[in-house]
């Protein structure tokens, strides 16, 4: 039996399974080989199975229609291969995601279905699926997204210029825009394409427009067509602002109402269409600021993330115990732009630090010292010392515009860069 034959049959097993939610003990483990070279790396067969029973998995949970067999596992593969030439990124920039981040980041998704971390985990070991694998999927994730915005975000120019046109402009005097809940596909074409491939797009486009008008499902013909990032997930973009979307996205999608779907879109980057699930109005005028100071030790070659934790233990513990922040700050923090001012990083605003640090700075009470918590720059420690409510001010305005306009840029950006990695990486497909 050659592989896609069987991948096929292995799909129909894995379908059943979960249909029944039998345990992955009671599956045969076929032998392991190469479905595809990536540069000096490569995709296993057991890499592709798991991922594609995930995928029933997660489509079965939502009562999405499944796709075709033979439309899944391309698209799936294809998922994978650009995955790897990240994550070959990542491995070469030095990322990395400690247990103590990941499970974080496993709470937090279960907490957003309404679970418990070992809820959730226990419910898909009973849905056949490896927890070793899973929980190396989402670090691998979480790797990818820094890969995605250290890349991608470097490709991002805002000038001055740009900021003083939007804030001038009749949107940028009008902060409170609705927010969106939005379906995406993509149908990419690269830069410079010859006029057939172009014309076969383009026709692509048109019949899925046409079945979307009819009445086809689309999170599944997202899943068998899309080659944006969130295809696998049925095209759901969740809630943006309008905003935030790219600039030739926000007229289509004013012209929407709930459940419409948009005119074929051409970017440089290709086809659009996008479906507007939900739409509500209106953000806050009105924001929360903090007046904080940290201090930042990374983890090194010399220094595991154990210790760099239990070092910024010692650090608050002789805090707690009377010693000067500020001098701590100065003598320890690896954080160069706030040490030399003990920590200090001023006023907050909107959308300035991480989320890991905005999270924990929300939490604190007025000069309470967190428990070293880790960013991707490495294991902080964070004290607010002031806390006030403040209407826009100009800053803010100014900082807000500039995360507008980074966010329009951003996802077009990301699908160049994709595109661009994929066509200079050497893959060879051996299905």
């Amino acid at each position: 039996m050659n592989f896609r034959s069987y991948v096929l049959s292995t799909l129909s097993i894995a379908a059943a399974l979960l249909a029944v939610a039998a345990p992955a003990s009671s599956e045969e483990v076929p032998l392991d080989h190469i479905v595809a070279i990536v540069n000096e790396d490569v995709v296993m067969s057991s890499e592709l199975e798991e991922r594609i029973k995930e995928i029933y998995f997660r489509l079965k949970e939502s009562g999405t229609e499944i796709p075709p067999q033979n439309v899944l596992v391309p698209q799936v593969l294809e998922r994978l291969i650009l995955e790897q030439l990240q994550l070959s990124r990542g491995q070469r920039a030095g990322i990395r995601i400690s247990d103590e981040e990941l499970n974080q980041s496993i709470e937090r998704l279960a907490k957003s279905r309404g679970l418990s971390m070992e809820d959730m985990l226990e419910e898909a070991r009973q849905n056949g699926i490896d927890l070793g694998r899973l929980r190396e999927q989402l670090r691998n994730e979480m790797i990818i997204k820094r890969v995605q915005d250290g890349f991608v975000n470097q490709r991002i120019n805002i000038s001055e210029q740009e900021i003083d046109n939007f804030l001038k402009s009749e949107e940028g005097q009008q902060w409170s825009s609705p927010d969106v809940n939005l379906g995406h596909i993509i149908l990419t074409l690269p830069a410079g394409a010859p006029r057939d491939q172009v014309a076969a797009v383009e026709q692509k486009v048109r019949e899925l427009y046409e079945q979307l008008q009819a009445g086809a499902d689309f999170r599944s013909l997202a899943i068998a067509n899309s080659s944006g990032q969130n295809a696998l997930k049925g095209g759901d973009l969740g809630w943006r602002k309008t905003t935030q979307l790219p600039s030739i996205f926000i007229t289509a999608v004013d012209k929407l109402s709930p459940g419409e779907v948009s005119v074929p879109i051409r970017s440089d980057a290709g086809y659009h269409l996008l479906k507007l699930y939900e739409r509500r109005g209106g953000g806050e005028k009105i924001v929360v600021q903090h007046h904080a100071r940290h201090i930042l030790i990374k983890p090194n070659e010399i220094r595991t993330e154990e210790e760099t934790k239990a070092m910024l233990e010692g650090i608050r513990a002789d805090i707690l115990n009377g010693a000067d922040f500020t001098e701590l700050a100065r003598e320890n923090s690896e954080d160069i732009a706030s040490s030399m001012a003990g920590g200090d990083v001023g006023w907050s605003l909107p959308g300035q630090f991480v989320p890991e640090f905005e999270t924990v700075m929300h939490k604190l009470e007025l000069n309470e010292v967190s428990e070293p918590f880790r960013s991707q720059f490495g294991w902080h420690i964070l004290q607010v010392t002031e806390r006030r409510q403040q209407d826009f001010s100009e800053d803010i305005r100014h900082q807000q515009a500039e995360n507008i306009l980074r966010h329009r840029k951003y996802e077009e950006e990301l699908q160049l860069w994709l595109q661009e990695i994929r066509d200079e990486a050497f893959v060879e497909i051996k299905l």
